[in-house]
């Protein structure tokens, strides 16, 4: 008995163990926290990671250190700017595209908190808080339009807040400037579909990190009550979904706002 066979047709190619191999990511305040996990998971997947940090050297290093000592293709490069200074951020556009060309993915990360009440709030606590999320965003997306524009697949992801969905007592300033970023994806999207780049942006809820973790634990619990799934995100499950927009099989996803909350809206 013959047993026929049929050529693999081009379009089922076999995936590549490193999905991210060859393309450059920044993340922006990726020393520590989300953007941390977001670096080592784009690095773990094959792609150069550019760790942004304004203050936190050593921890930049820590991070780019175990991207590039581990069994992957993936490298990290530690990249000193502050977001906020529109300067600074040019200069670390034009050092990254010395050292490695253009990007290929943008993840927007870098934030802060400055919680207090309405009434207690001060402008500075206001700007401040719109100076790093939202402020930041445009600073960097603005350096590196054209390198996004003109990538192959290229894809700006930017790190917003289940805050910005619902609000919260004491983070008025918080829950605009992360509202702010629905808005600015979505315009994105649209002004750069006829490109093939993507921009979308992320919601999460409450995530283990060093911030949570230091919240006492019966505000952690009553946090945790109001979760359908009863638990906390974990950084790993934020940095996945990044890891997949920042890839090639998302192409078709754009100017979405993902909610990874556990539920909250339900």
């Amino acid at each position: 008995m013959s047993v026929e066979t049929t050529e693999r047709p081009d379009e089922l190619e076999l995936p590549s163990r490193q999905p991210l191999a060859g393309r450059t990511c920044l993340v922006t305040g990726s020393s520590r926290g989300i953007g941390r996990g977001i670096a080592r998971e784009l690095g773990r997947h094959g792609a150069t990671v550019i760790i942004n940090y304004r203050s936190s050297e050593a921890d930049a290093h820590a991070v780019a250190d175990a991207i590039t000592e581990s069994d992957t293709e993936g490298t990290g490069h530690p990249v000193q700017a502050d977001v906020t200074d529109r300067d600074a951020v040019d200069a670390m556009a034009d050092a990254i595209d010395q050292s490695f060309g253009p990007i290929d993915v943008l993840v927007n990360n870098a934030g802060i908190t400055s919680d207090c009440t309405f009434a207690k709030m001060t402008e500075e606590d206001w700007h401040r808080v719109f100076d790093v999320s939202l402020h930041g965003t445009f600073n960097c997306t603005k350096a590196f339009y054209d390198d996004l524009e003109r990538a192959d697949d290229g894809r700006i992801v930017n790190i917003s807040s289940v805050i910005g969905k619902q609000g919260n007592v004491g983070q008025a300033n918080y829950a605009a400037a992360k509202s702010g970023l629905f808005g600015f994806t979505r315009s994105l999207a649209l002004e750069l579909a006829g490109t093939g780049t993507t921009a979308n942006c992320i919601a999460p809820g409450f995530t283990r990190t060093e911030m949570v973790e230091a919240v006492p634990d019966h505000i952690q619990d009553d946090l945790r009550s109001d979760i359908p799934l009863e638990r906390f995100a974990t950084v790993e499950e934020i940095a996945g979904l990044v890891r997949y927009l920042a890839s090639a099989e998302s192409g078709y996803i754009t100017g979405e706002v993902i909610d990874a909350n556990g539920g909250i809206d339900l």
